[in-house]
């Protein structure tokens, strides 16, 4: 940075002052910044890393496959049990859902069950999935407002 007097001898203004603007820009400032930037990315480096770098091997194995659809089990408010569309009754409910649970064990149940239905024929009806061996079970409730239907209890 240039220091130096404002005042020079015999100026044209009536104040005395030489109204020439500075030339120097001051980096102060910037230098600040890139500092403050600099340590910020000092610190958030190692961040970044997630884990030790390893190379991978290739392989020619099949990909995963994707989620398969959740079983639905309804129950309308006649107390009648569905799975899917498919009417049941309470007799043989048990054995096609053993059915199911035979052709995957790992399926993933969701029961449905309607707002004015008894709650105890929802509660048999959730007796009788986890009697067919299905571990995975869900309640499926109506979010406030109308939106779409997820998954309440496990």
């Amino acid at each position: 940075m240039a220091m130096g007097s404002l005042r020079s001898g015999g100026g044209d203004d009536e104040d005395g002052l030489d109204a020439t603007p500075m030339s120097d820009i001051n980096v102060t400032p910037m230098v600040d910044v890139m500092l403050v930037l600099l340590i910020i990315f000092m610190v958030a480096a190692p961040l970044m890393t997630t884990g030790v770098p390893v190379q991978l091997p290739k392989t020619a194995a099949a990909k995963v496959a994707q989620a398969q659809k959740p079983l639905e089990v309804s129950i309308d408010k006649d107390g009648n049990p569905f799975i899917a569309k498919d009417p049941f009754t309470a007799q043989t409910l048990l054995p096609r859902l053993k059915e199911l649970r035979a052709e995957n064990p790992d399926q993933v149940v969701l029961v449905r069950g309607d707002r004015d239905a008894n709650y105890g024929k929802i509660l048999e009806t959730m007796g009788v999935v986890a009697q067919a061996g299905f571990t995975k079970v869900s309640l499926i409730a109506q979010a406030p407002g109308g939106a779409a239907p997820s998954g309440a209890a496990k």
